[in-house]
């Protein structure tokens, strides 16, 4: 609990120096997964804050929003080996995210360009979370 309340101290002074935040949350968050309890609760705990800090931090000209990652090749899921496209063919894009497709994401709702995106959970899982 100590850590969440520095998070959010530390997210609060930053959003009341305007402009943006984006979140980066991943699928743990839409799915109950034997042995990820803690990770799911945690991922679905930064996507409520998104959702409240931007009904909180809109009115003052914030814009909050967050990423959902699924299943991404870096060199950190290497180790994962076959399994990761294993849990990646469970999604309709059948493949997991290259590395710059999450940033891309992250800067678009970050950008000019989505000034109206405000308290969103933009999806960047090719679509895991559209099927069970």
């Amino acid at each position: 609990m100590r850590e969440a309340h520095a998070v959010r101290q530390l997210a609060r002074r930053s959003l009341d120096l305007g402009g943006g935040r984006v979140d980066v949350s991943t699928i743990a968050a839409a799915f109950g997964v034997a042995g990820l309890a803690l990770r799911g609760a945690s991922e679905a705990a930064v996507e409520l804050m998104t959702k409240a800090w931007a009904a909180e931090y809109g009115p003052r000209g914030v814009r909050v929003n967050a990423v959902r990652a699924g299943a991404v090749r870096t060199e950190g899921t290497s180790g994962m080996g076959e399994y990761l496209d294993v849990l990646a063919a469970q999604a309709p894009a059948g493949r997991p995210a290259e590395p710059e497709e999450i940033p891309e994401a992250i800067a678009y709702t970050a950008s000019d360009a989505a000034s109206f995106v405000q308290g969103v959970l933009l999806p960047v899982h090719g679509s895991r979370t559209a099927v069970c």
